[in-house]
């Protein structure tokens, strides 16, 4: 079955419901808007199909009659555009709803006693389940068909346009496979793997698989049309597992320890006190702190499968935090009395 079809199926399947209530990639009209540049390539190549097009154009008066194989004005406007907000809209549903899914699973303050005697009542577990594996779905068809409707762009017009989009797309941080919310919901999958034998369990986590053991340890998603992504989880400061995580806003994932470091702030400051100048010690992009993800699920995996590691960095981040509090405390206190 070709893509379009499947995406269609997709579409009008069990998740309509959501569906109507989110962004998605409208292939179908962005397949449509592409079909008006064979035309126009036609015409540029003298290709014996020009009356068939002809009458396309007579049908959709939408159709791009400027299209030069590598530029289309016309195109690249509805195109181009189109996508990129689409794009923005998808990344910020996906992880808007991912935030709220891992807020019920590890909730914080007061809200975790109200779920507690909520859990009293009702369990929950099932229905986070289900939304996980509905979010899953959601992130990775979105993103293939982006990855396909840009390379039968490229193909159109015989251009490299769209490996160009796609570059822009990651400098964005908009690339939907590289978010670091699907890695925070993989390590949720993982962290409810074996806690039941139903169905829906099951194919939650197996879509994810984690491995702490070897030298370069990584989280590995497998998604279907032969897509396998994996996520590097090592620290590129301590070069060990990462403890106590935040993903930056460029996507490169530190321990917090170690991005504190980076950043030239205290670790009991936290990273929103870092300098908008400050930069990110892979990829030097600055002010990539103040929207740093904490990585809550994936630091509970690695304390539920590591936990002698993660015990002996705990006690090390308490140690160094407390000596860092004594020596700004003291520094303070010097500036006030004046000595």
């Amino acid at each position: 079955m070709k893509f379009g079809e499947t995406f269609k199926e997709y579409l009008h399947g069990d998740q309509e419901w959501f569906l109507d209530k989110v962004s998605h990639v409208e292939y179908k009209r962005l397949k449509k808007v592409l079909k008006s540049c064979r035309r126009c390539k036609a015409l540029h190549e003298g290709n014996s199909t020009i009356e068939q097009a002809d009458v396309e154009q007579q049908q959709n008066p939408t159709l791009s009659r400027f299209c030069q194989c590598q530029s289309c004005p016309v195109c690249d406007q509805m195109f181009f555009t189109e996508l990129m907000r689409e794009a923005t809209d998808i990344a910020g549903c996906f992880s808007s709803r991912v935030r709220h899914l891992l807020h019920l699973h590890v909730p914080r303050g007061m809200q975790r006693y109200v779920l507690r005697l909520r859990q009293c009542f009702k369990n929950d577990q099932q229905a986070l389940v289900e939304e996980g594996l509905m979010l899953i779905e959601y992130i990775t068809m979105n993103a293939i068909a982006i990855r396909k409707i840009l390379k039968k762009y490229d193909k159109v017009h015989s251009s490299a346009n769209g490996k160009k989009f796609k570059s822009k797309l990651r400098a964005e941080h908009l690339e939907l496979l590289q978010s670091p919310w699907l890695i925070e919901l993989g390590a949720l999958s993982l962290n409810f793997k074996g806690s039941d034998d139903g169905e829906a369990f099951i194919q939650f986590s197996g879509s994810f698989s984690c491995n702490l053991d070897e030298m370069e340890p990584v989280m590995t998603l497998v998604l279907p049309h032969s897509i396998k992504l994996e996520y590097n989880l090592k620290c590129a400061i301590c070069l060990e597992i990462v403890f106590n995580s935040y993903a930056l806003s460029c996507g490169h994932l530190f321990c917090k320890s170690c991005a504190c470091s980076a950043a030239s702030v205290m670790i009991f400051q936290g990273l929103k006190a870092s300098s908008p100048d400050s930069k990110c010690p892979i990829c030097r992009e600055a002010g990539v702190y103040a929207n740093a993800v904490h990585m809550l699920e994936l630091d509970l995996l690695i304390k539920n499968r590591h936990k002698d590691y993660w015990k002996e960095r705990a006690i090390a981040e308490r140690a160094e935090m407390v000596k860092q509090s004594k020596v700004y405390w003291e520094s303070q206190t010097k500036y006030v009395v004046g000595y």
